[in-house]
């Protein structure tokens, strides 16, 4: 499935609803939706997105997930019962996540907070240093496990899998979406 530039840019400010349910034990966290994502519905699902080739080779899933076309209802289902749930900082889409600005990424702040408050995730992997940087007002904050919970979850910050992140790799991606999995009980 493809879509041509003006039918992506049409999906532009959508939003994608969280995929979160009950017993959520791992949140992952985007910086905002794609278009592509917008227009499928599915979290990460341009054909680029190393997101669930990462969650693959890491064990976390143990098939593969076609995203591109978005995910079936069975797949959704599948990541619901392994745990995993998937929600954004900003909730509108662009094209790139520098088209956000800084007061957009502080107002997801409380949206995730929020998030977070209702369903009670043992773990949070927010996927995009520089954007939680800006939410959250911690210019140092580095990736990895952070000494400080976030609404009484542990917090992980890991690299975003977009394909425009040069510096991670599926490999890369997968040994730290591996050590937030192992954190949240979903992997061994």
């Amino acid at each position: 499935m493809g879509f041509t530039r003006a039918e992506l840019e049409s999906y532009r400010n959508r939003t994608v609803p969280d995929l979160i349910g009950p017993g959520v034990l791992l949140l992952f966290v985007g910086i905002n939706p794609g278009l592509w994502t917008a227009a499928t519905q599915t979290h990460f699902a341009h054909p680029g997105n190393r997101f669930y080739p990462a969650l693959r080779l890491a064990g976390i899933v143990d098939r593969d997930l076609d995203r591109s076309a978005g995910l079936t209802d069975d797949d959704r289902r599948y990541l619901i019962t392994r745990g995993i749930g998937i929600t954004n900082l900003v909730p509108r889409a662009t094209a790139r996540a520098d088209e956000l600005t800084p007061e957009e990424l502080r107002a997801g702040r409380q949206r995730l907070l929020d998030v977070i408050a209702e369903h009670r995730p043992r773990v949070v992997a927010v996927a995009g240093l520089s954007a939680y940087r800006i939410a959250f007002g911690r210019a140092k904050a580095r990736a990895g496990r952070q000494p400080e919970p976030i609404s009484g979850a542990e917090l992980w910050l890991v690299p975003n899998p977009s394909g425009l992140n040069a510096h991670a790799t599926t490999a890369s991606l997968a040994e730290d979406y591996a050590a937030a999995a192992r954190a949240a009980g979903v992997i061994t």
